[in-house]
C-alpha cells in the first residue's frame, strides 16, 4: 500500500502534468493573464523540476514538465516576460539563471541575467531574509555578489530572530490575531529562509547551539496552527522545513498531522484546491481560475512529498 507521502506526490504530479498548458506562459489559455502570474508559474515549475532532478531517482509524471521547462528556457520570449514585471525583473532573471536545466543553449539565460540590476546583487537596502534569498539564487547561478555568508545572516533571519506570540517582547511575537504563533507573512519567511539555507533539503542549514531547538519549536507551533486552521500551503512548506532541519517530519505528531490533513484536502484529481480551506477555489470554477488558486499549493505539496520521501544526501 502506498504511503501518505507517495499518494500525495503521485496524485499531485498527475494533476500538474494534466495542466501543463497553464504553466506555459505563451499558451493560448495563459496569454491573457498578467505577466507576473505567468512568469511565477513557469519559475515554480522549473523549481520543482530542478529539485526533483537531484533526488537520485526519477519522479514519475515529470517528464513532460521537464521537457516544457527546457523548451521555455530556450525561448526568446522568456527574458522579455520577466522584464515586463515591474519590481520583480531582477529577482525573476536571477531565478531563471539559477534554475536553468543542464545542457541547454544558454542564450536566453544570459539575456535574462542582463536584466538583473547591479545593486540587486549587493546587501544594500535589504533585510537579512532578502539577502539570504539573493545569495541562494546568485550562488546557484554562479553570479558574483557581495552578500554576506549564511553564517552571518542566520542569527538575524526569520528562522532564528522571530519569536512566537506570547514569548515576551522578542521580535515578531505579535502573532496573527487568531492565535497564530506568527503572522502569515512571517511564517512564510521562516519556511523560505530554511529552503534557501538548506537548498531545499540538499544541504545542512548550518544551525548551531540552541538554534536547532528554537527553529524546531517554532515550526511545530506553526504546524499545529496550520492543522487547526486548514492552512494547507503553509503546512506543506513547514513539513519540508522540518525535514531540512534534520528530522523525519512523520516521526513528530505535528508533522504527521499536517501530512494527514493534506491527504484529506487533496481532491481525487490530485489538486490541492487553494492555499487554505478559506481560500480554496470553488469546485465549479473554470479551468484557468481554478489553476490560479490551486497550482502553487499542489506544486509545493508535490515538492515536499518528493523530497521528504527521498534519501537524504550523504
Amino acid at each position: 500500500m502506498a504511503s501518505p507521502l507517495e499518494r500525495l506526490s503521485s496524485r499531485a504530479l498527475g494533476w500538474l502534468a494534466a495542466n501543463l498548458d497553464h504553466f506555459d506562459p505563451f499558451s493560448e489559455g495563459a496569454r491573457s493573464a498578467a505577466p507576473q502570474g505567468r512568469a511565477k508559474a513557469a519559475l515554480e515549475l522549473a523549481l520543482l523540476c530542478h529539485c526533483a532532478a537531484r533526488l537520485g531517482r526519477p519522479a514519475d509524471g515529470l517528464d513532460a514538465a521537464t521537457a516544457l521547462v527546457r523548451r521555455l528556457w530556450q525561448d526568446p520570449a522568456l527574458p522579455p516576460l520577466f522584464a515586463a514585471v515591474p519590481g520583480y525583473a531582477s529577482a525573476y532573471g536571477l531565478a531563471c539563471a539559477a534554475l536553468a536545466p543542464d545542457g541547454i543553449d544558454g542564450t536566453q539565460v544570459r539575456e535574462a541575467l542582463a536584466g538583473v540590476g547591479p545593486g540587486f546583487l549587493s546587501p544594500r537596502g535589504k533585510t537579512p531574509y532578502q539577502r539570504i534569498e539573493v545569495r541562494h539564487y546568485a550562488d546557484k547561478a554562479g553570479v558574483p555578489h557581495t552578500v554576506e555568508s549564511y553564517a552571518e545572516l542566520l542569527p538575524h533571519s526569520p528562522l532564528l530572530a522571530l519569536r512566537p506570540a506570547g514569548d515576551g517582547d522578542a521580535p515578531g511575537g505579535d502573532g496573527g490575531g487568531d492565535g497564530a504563533p506568527l503572522t502569515v507573512p512571517q511564517a512564510y519567511a521562516v519556511t523560505h529562509t530554511a529552503f534557501y539555507v538548506g537548498d531545499f533539503g540538499r544541504t545542512s542549514p548550518g544551525l548551531t547551539g540552541d538554534a536547532p531547538a528554537h527553529a524546531l519549536d517554532l515550526v511545530d507551533r506553526l504546524l499545529l496552527h496550520c492543522v487547526g486552521h486548514d492552512l494547507w500551503d503553509l503546512a506543506a512548506e513547514l513539513v519540508l522545513t522540518r525535514f531540512i532541519l534534520g528530522t523525519d517530519p512523520l516521526d513528530s505528531p505535528p508533522g504527521a498531522a499536517a501530512v494527514a490533513r493534506l491527504v484529506r484536502a487533496q481532491r481525487p484529481d490530485g489538486a490541492l484546491p487553494g492555499r487554505s480551506a478559506e481560500l480554496a477555489a470553488r469546485p465549479a470554477a473554470p479551468g484557468r481560475a481554478f489553476f490560479r488558486k490551486a497550482y502553487h499549493t499542489t506544486l509545493v505539496t508535490a515538492l515536499m512529498a518528493l523530497v521528504v520521501s527521498s534519501p537524504r544526501p550523504s
